[in-house]
């Protein structure tokens, strides 16, 4: 229905045959020269080699090289949470509970707020663990979440 406008590009006016005369004259005085120079209406291209892929690329030093191919993409830091596992009643997951403290806009008091979070856990975490987790592709419905260490051993 409605077509968004396409921006103007500016365009700048042909330069006139005498200046490109004048300017190859300039720079290679051997064309300048010569008795076969275009007319005024024709102009002359000069031949340049187009830059190469080799040139563009940096120049590999000892420690480039040295890395592994898999380290040249650098990844992101993941976000990471410590919380205390609140459930391990499934096989290879944990519930973890973050708690953190939000400043109440009316009160001005730290409120205590909780989030449940989901982790695969290969460590063996048991309830009342502090564990940290980190953030993770989706390794099921409700599980983007990995247990990475064992802060602190509940007490038994």
């Amino acid at each position: 229905m409605f077509r968004r406008k396409k921006k103007q590009e500016t365009v700048e006016p042909p330069a006139p045959p005498e200046a490109v005369a004048e300017e190859i004259a300039r720079e290679e005085p051997s064309l300048a020269d010569d008795a076969a120079s275009p007319a005024l209406g024709e102009t002359t291209a000069v031949e340049t080699a187009p830059p190469t892929v080799e040139a563009a690329l940096p120049t590999e030093t000892a420690e480039t090289s040295a890395a592994p191919k898999s380290d040249t993409i650098a990844r992101v830091n993941r976000v990471q949470k410590i919380g205390t596992v609140s459930s391990d009643k499934m096989q290879k997951t944990v519930v973890v509970r973050v708690d953190r403290l939000v400043l109440h806009q009316k009160y001005r008091r730290y409120v205590r707020r909780a989030s449940k979070f989901m982790a695969h856990d290969d460590l063996g975490a048991t309830t009342g663990d502090r564990v940290r987790i980190v953030e993770t592709r989706p390794l099921s419905a409700r599980k983007r979440w990995r247990v990475v260490e064992i802060v602190q051993k509940a007490a038994k």
